[in-house]
């Protein structure tokens, strides 16, 4: 868990003028580090807080120019392509400075709260316009809570719409502190079933579904709820059953239900970090199978967004 004293943090992207994560126009803001291990994780240079290399195998032209400039001797050259001894990285990216085909890329640098702020506001025009705002997502947000925080502060004394993504597995002290400055949660759902939670994504649901209720009932934040559909893992009818009651029962801001069908991208980039999971594969859940979730969820008299 977060460290430093909030100033600062580690970044991975930021992208401008994004439409699926809250209302209007929205400027998104990537934190590095998560505390869950989700087997199909989309963001996986997103896992570790510290910064990591990705390597695209398919650009790479073996020329031996990363080995040369790495200093940790973490890099070597077999068969015309490059390994990395990712226990002897420590992210410092200057293999990435001197790939010339940029095959090699750092994800994770070092903001300030001013610098996230100054690159906010290049959309401010757009907000006005549409509604928009900032979302803070990740990896996950309150893993660096401290820096979480101070972002949303600044946001809101500038008047800006605030959003955060969340898997909400935090302590309540921590996640209150955050919604204190923020408009609008997108609140993932990995699976309802404690022990398939806790098969996917390595950890107990019983923390996230707690804060999940306190945020709705005790400080009455309006929340979007998301859960990603990953078939044969959490697509099963009676765990969309289990949402709807549990939405019903314990959560009364609950504005929309999200649901997200699994795609590939995240296969891609756990074989760019040279990840020991990168088997993991499944594919997108059919249309009918999609509309039959969404028809259980509007069984409860849940509004869910296509």
């Amino acid at each position: 868990m977060e460290k430093s004293n909030g100033q600062s943090g580690i970044v991975f992207n930021i992208q401008h003028y994004c439409i699926h994560d809250g209302p209007g126009i929205r400027t998104n803001v990537f934190l590095k580090g998560c505390p869950i291990n989700c087997l199909w994780c989309q963001n996986p240079e997103s896992n570790q807080i510290q910064p990591q290399i990705m390597y695209e195998i398919s650009k790479c032209v073996g020329c031996g120019a990363c080995v040369s400039a790495c200093e940790q001797n973490a890099i070597t050259l077999e068969n015309g392509h490059v390994k990395t001894n990712r226990s002897l990285c420590n992210g410092c990216g200057k293999c990435a400075d001197a790939c010339l085909n940029e095959s090699r890329n750092l994800m994770g640098k070092t903001y300030t709260v001013e610098k996230v702020i100054e690159e906010v506001l290049q959309d401010r025009l757009f907000y006005g316009t549409s509604g928009g705002g900032v979302t803070l997502t990740g990896g996950e947000v309150l893993y660096q809570y401290a820096f979480t925080k101070n972002i949303l502060k600044e946001c809101k004394k500038l008047g800006l719409h605030t959003a955060i993504e969340t898997c909400g597995y935090s302590k309540w002290e921590i996640m209150s502190q955050v919604l204190e400055h923020t408009d609008l949660v997108l609140y993932d759902i990995k699976h309802m079933i404690p022990e398939n939670h806790l098969l996917c994504t390595g950890v107990s649901n019983d923390l996230i579904l707690s804060n999940l209720k306190k945020a709705s009932t005790d400080i009455k934040k309006d929340i979007i709820i998301r859960v990603p559909v990953i078939p044969n893992y959490n697509d099963s009818k009676e765990n969309f059953h289990k949402l709807g009651s549990f939405i019903v029962e314990n959560v009364p801001t609950c504005i929309e239900v999200n649901l997200l069908p699994y795609h590939a991208m995240g296969e891609g980039k756990r074989d760019q970090l040279e990840e020991s999971r990168s088997n993991f594969r499944s594919h997108s859940p059919s249309q009918e199978a999609m509309e039959d979730y969404l028809s259980i969820i509007r069984s409860y008299g849940i509004t869910p967004a296509k």
